[in-house]
């Protein structure tokens, strides 16, 4: 994690990343502040890699897995899309590691996979995104906004217009038993659009998303957080760093009541700490008086314990001599140190 500067206007500061994450089509949403599952700033964490949930697998990203090829093989039987073009089918089975997640590595800001083109004339003509729900609500009057600007990215970065989303929707028991799916027009949706006639000035809202990347991943300086939006992210970066003064005041409140704690426990044994610290002198001493030449380490065995005093040597400086030669000052330079005390 970055060393993180706390800023009064609600916004962190790191050292800018020199290897940022891109703007995903993904995060694209995020970054426009159209996506309602994360937020502006929590697109930048993930890009410069302040913050991010590591992915685990869960029943909805396994059942999307499982679904994507039984929807192709839909695509290709009941929609005649002979020409549908998986990363498989372009790259390999292990495309994923072949392209490190990124399907355009010419661009220094976007990128990203789409889930399969369509080709005419042995170039891409269409893009086609997949998406498995349990909410078909979200879909009754248009797709939702996140996932159309997801399409609407991919397809600008291929130079294309045409979009087709299709939207699987699927029960509690698919997601128990995902490869037991079987698309048709009951449960899956397929929707058109051009990217020129649903955003007219779609290159504006790329450019929009280029600079808010100069802006706050090139400076290093996030956008501003919001304490409810992203509690969950804050409350992790704030575990491992200080943050405004409100959170020093709940630091110092915490550390009060742990040292009231380790007090209470020291308070029984100082006695025998003293004691023991005596008794260990002494077996210092005894141990130092048993050292033979060429001897580097004693031990004194108990029943349960052995204590070993080893004997090193080393050169040291003879200040003395260096103060009496005139030497010392000329070749000593000041230096800080800071030490806490709690009383």
């Amino acid at each position: 994690m970055h060393n993180i500067n706390w800023l009064d206007t609600n916004q962190i500061k790191i050292e800018p990343p020199k290897k940022p994450k891109k703007i995903t089509a993904t995060r694209f949403a995020s970054v426009l502040g159209a996506n309602p599952w994360a937020s502006p700033f929590n697109a930048w964490c993930a890009i410069t890699r302040t913050y991010e949930e590591p992915f685990v697998d869960n029943q909805y990203t396994v059942a999307g897995k499982t679904i994507e090829p039984i929807i192709f093989d839909y695509l290709r039987k009941s929609y005649m899309m002979d020409n549908l073009k998986t990363p498989t089918d372009l790259y390999g089975a292990d495309y994923f590691q072949k392209t490190w997640g990124d399907f355009f590595p010419n661009d220094p800001i976007c990128g990203g996979m789409w889930d399969a083109l369509l080709y005419e004339d042995g170039k891409p003509s269409t893009i086609i995104e997949i998406k498995t729900s349990s909410r078909p609500q979200d879909w009754q009057t248009d797709v939702p906004e996140n996932y159309k600007l997801q399409s609407a990215l991919y397809a600008k970065l291929l130079g294309i217009d045409d979009v087709i989303m299709v939207a699987a929707f699927l029960s509690p028991a698919d997601y128990d038993t995902p490869e037991k799916f079987k698309p048709s027009v009951k449960n899956t949706i397929t929707v058109e659009f051009k990217v020129s006639q649903e955003y007219p000035n779609f290159s504006e809202m790329v450019e929009q998303a280029v600079e808010w990347w100069r802006t706050h991943v090139e400076s290093g300086i996030s956008p501003i957080f919001d304490e409810k939006k992203d509690a969950d992210i804050l409350k992790e970066l704030r575990t491992n760093s200080l943050s405004p003064d409100t959170d020093v005041t709940t630091l110092i409140a915490e550390a009060e009541e742990l040292k009231t704690i380790l007090d209470k426990a020291h308070s029984g044994i100082e006695e025998t700490e003293q004691r023991y610290k005596s008794v260990s002198e002494m077996l210092k001493k005894h141990a130092m008086s048993n050292f033979r030449d060429g001897d580097t380490k004693v031990n004194l065995a108990g029943n349960r314990f052995t204590w070993s005093l080893a004997r090193t040597e080393s050169t040291t400086i003879d200040k003395d001599a260096l103060k009496a030669d005139g030497l010392l000052e000329k070749y000593s330079k000041p230096s800080v140190t800071y030490r806490m005390t709690v009383k």
